[in-house]
């Protein structure tokens, strides 16, 4: 599938690394202008980027924070003339039990997780409505719709993204404007693998702490990869996802087949 971008511009959170960042990877070889968020130095990323031939800046907006979220979309019509595509990524994680759950975490989860996708997307979708033709791609999880123990905030919160997701999804139904979810299952990134190091920790051997975390979920025994997540998202930006709305689509290795 060819996905010509050639002119929108693509705001993708938390995109300095990981999944955020084969997102950002994949609309950059489509042809599309991004603004990259995260915090610390950007360059080697904007670099990364840049090779595409496409415009590229960097705001560092905490996402937990809706003035700097504001500050982010003032940035991108100043110098962009707005966002095309929302791709709302950025998330942290922590594991717990409910009732040992620090309540800063629960608030810091929820307002990074689920506050952030309200405000990015509200401040989006003027824009995106004047210009007639807009995509918001939600990254949710695997986690927006089943449970799994110690991880109350971060489910609590993807359900939520899924939620939301439908909501805008319905209110944009009538325009060239779609917001859907991609789901995925067990990626790489900095959490996933700390979560396989807490094993390692324990005296498991490393392959098999990796084998024995896909095996407890994912069917498929492997690991989702950010082109993989990247490619998705070109679908849902290309003519042909344009009736797909509201949409919770999952890419999990048949995590939830079963």
């Amino acid at each position: 599938m060819t996905t010509t971008l050639s002119g929108k511009t693509a705001l993708v959170t938390g995109s300095t690394s990981g999944i955020g960042l084969g997102i950002a990877l994949s609309l950059a070889k489509a042809g599309a202008n991004l603004i990259l968020n995260g915090f610390g130095d950007a360059s080697a990323v904007i670099a990364e980027v840049k090779q595409f031939g496409g415009k590229v800046g960097h705001h560092p907006a905490d996402v937990s924070d809706p003035a700097q979220i504001a500050d982010m979309l003032a940035y991108a019509e100043r110098e962009f003339g707005g966002v095309d595509i929302l791709v709302n990524n950025a998330g942290i994680q922590h594991v717990a039990a409910v009732e040992d759950f620090p309540v800063e975490r629960w608030d810091s989860i929820i307002a990074i997780n689920l506050s952030s996708v309200f405000h990015a997307t509200r401040l989006s979708l003027p824009g995106m409505r004047t210009k007639g033709w807009g995509r918001i791609i939600n990254v949710a999880s695997v986690h927006g719709q089943v449970g799994s123990v110690g991880k109350a905030a971060y489910v609590a919160a993807k359900h939520g993204v899924i939620g939301l997701t439908k909501v805008v999804g319905l209110e944009t139904a009538t325009s060239n404007v779609t917001c859907n979810a991609i789901c995925p299952g067990w990626v790489l990134t900095p959490l996933v693998q700390k979560q396989i190091d807490d094993r390692i920790a324990t005296g498991v051997d490393p392959q098999q702490a990796q084998h024995d975390l896909l095996a407890e979920k994912q069917p498929s025994l492997e690991f989702v990869t950010p082109p993989q997540l990247g490619e998705l998202v070109l679908f849902l930006c290309s003519e042909a996802g344009s009736q797909v709305r509201g949409a919770a689509w999952n890419i999990d290795g048949g995590w939830l087949a079963q």
